[in-house]
């Protein structure tokens, strides 16, 4: 595997890989989860190049940019490990030089849920991943699905760009409990571990509800958020996936996302859920 720290270098050693060549974008502190778009990556393209870079843009001045898991020597012996052709690991100069001034800003899509939680996130994420796939110029890239609207501005922004890229998005990877697999999940104790699998266990009752016929989305969804303490709910919410703007009826025949957000502790989880409406 060759590292590469530099746009220039990056791009020479992408000339050099067989396609078409794959790309899995993180921020490195990897765990299965990432390790398994690497190896869907490495099926599915001749080629496969992975990046490691904790983007400053994504992170709200109160968040946890600073103390955000940073574990490069060991990604890179496991990226190594699972086939990755070339590592990208820039630094934060060289991803955005000092005069840097230009941003991506996300569309409607980003204004729900994460968007109105999180301002700046999506436009920090959606102006790393055209940096990145302009410098790595990928025939396809893997994103994981728990992240499922940063998933649908990203594709939405190929889409609209009309980048010659084909974006996959993989099964969210869980815990034998069903905790979405997750590197802030380093931050939690022995009993925030234990608690934080009630998101997910809420996310399953809204979606059983509307699985069995039942419409009114404000109603499951109040019975599930008395499932959640002592996490402390951000936001439960279902949604069409191609607009992220929270449904208060669900449609008959319909697929869906039910989505969440709640901290343990200090800790934010996200995590969703599909389900199909009778």
């Amino acid at each position: 595997m060759r590292t590469a720290v530099t746009v220039a270098q990056l791009r020479r050693a992408r000339a050099s890989l067989p396609a078409p060549v794959g790309f899995v974008p993180t921020m490195g502190a990897l765990h299965a989860g990432h390790l398994s778009l690497v190896e869907r990556a490495r099926r599915e393209c001749a080629g496969v190049i992975a990046s490691v870079f904790v983007n400053p843009l994504q992170f709200g001045p109160a968040e946890d940019f600073d103390r955000y898991p940073r574990s490069l020597e060991a990604d890179s012996s496991a990226l190594e490990r699972a086939g990755v052709d070339v590592l990208f690991a820039p630094s934060r100069d060289e991803m955005y030089p000092p005069d840097a001034q230009t941003r991506v800003a996300p569309g409607p899509l980003a204004a729900h849920l994460e968007g109105e939680r999180r301002p700046g996130f999506f436009g920090g994420v959606a102006t790393v991943v055209l940096k990145l796939f302009d410098a790595v110029a990928p025939d396809v890239a893997y994103f994981g699905q728990k992240d499922a609207q940063q998933l649908a501005v990203v594709r939405r922004m190929v889409r609209d760009l009309d980048l010659p890229i084909r974006v996959e998005g993989c099964a969210t990877v869980r815990e034998p409990d069903g905790l979405a697999l997750s590197s802030r999940n380093a931050y939690l104790d022995a009993m925030q571990r234990r608690e934080a699998v009630r998101l997910y266990d809420a996310l399953r009752r809204i979606a059983s509800a509307l699985a069995e016929g039942q419409r009114d989305v404000d109603a499951a969804v109040a019975q599930a958020e008395a499932m959640l303490p002592p996490l402390k709910m951000d936001y439960l919410a279902v949604v069409d996936p191609a607009a992220f703007e929270p449904l208060h009826a669900a449609p008959p025949n319909a697929d869906l996302l039910v989505v969440g957000a709640a901290f343990d502790g200090p800790t934010r989880l996200i995590d969703n859920v599909e389900v199909h409406t009778p």
